[in-house]
């Protein structure tokens, strides 16, 4: 059984890699079979296509990042505090993790509806930990009523192009300009006061 595992992840590690480098479409799975050392069957006995491995890769920066975000939950202090960490959290993950979040914002379109089901799949999870604790924050008394789900929603929006113009490009730096900038702006947006406000 370790076996069985130890392959697949020796495949999706080489899965990231090829993907990030040539793209979905350009990608052979002969090729990730080369990079991690494994057969053809191999591959189609954990991914019996293409498209399965591409979208557990995507499951997996899904997973990382929400890991990231609830342990950076835990350090912190009432809704508004813990909006903000979920806020760095992400940043921070998806810098740890470029070439998953190549894979996740980048690779896919053209691949038609699976491909748009999975994202909005992955980007409601984030949107729903986001209302939840604008909702907690409302609740508290720190911030004025809003429409919790589409302030989630527009934040969301608002990451994914920062995200995709810095993997694009490497500009902003998503550290010392995206998120600050970003910080302010969702803090102002909601009726709170930014950090070095309070």
């Amino acid at each position: 059984m370790r076996d069985k595992a130890v392959t697949r992840e020796k495949i999706m590690r080489a899965a990231e890699t090829v993907f990030a480098a040539k793209g979905y479409h350009e990608t052979l799975m002969e090729e990730i079979g080369q990079t991690s050392r494994t057969s053809k069957g191999a591959i189609y006995f954990h991914f019996p296509s293409k498209e399965q491995l591409f979208f557990a890769l995507m499951d997996r920066l899904a997973q990382a990042l929400r890991r990231e975000v609830e342990r950076e939950l835990t350090r912190r202090q009432g809704a508004l505090d813990k909006v903000q960490g979920a806020l760095e959290a992400v940043f921070k993950s998806l810098g740890r993790h470029r070439r998953l979040a190549k894979i996740l914002l980048l690779q896919g379109y053209g691949l038609g509806p699976a491909f748009e089901a999975k994202r909005l799949e992955i980007y409601q999870q984030f949107a729903s930990l986001i209302q939840q604790h604008l909702t907690e924050a409302v609740r508290e008394g720190s911030i004025p009523a809003l429409d919790a789900e589409v302030t989630a929603y527009a934040w969301l929006g608002a990451i994914n192009e920062l995200i995709v113009r810095w993997l694009l490009t490497g500009a902003p730096d998503p550290w010392e300009r995206a998120l600050p900038a970003l910080s302010r702006l969702f803090l102002r947006s909601i009726g709170a006061p930014a950090p070095s406000e309070r």
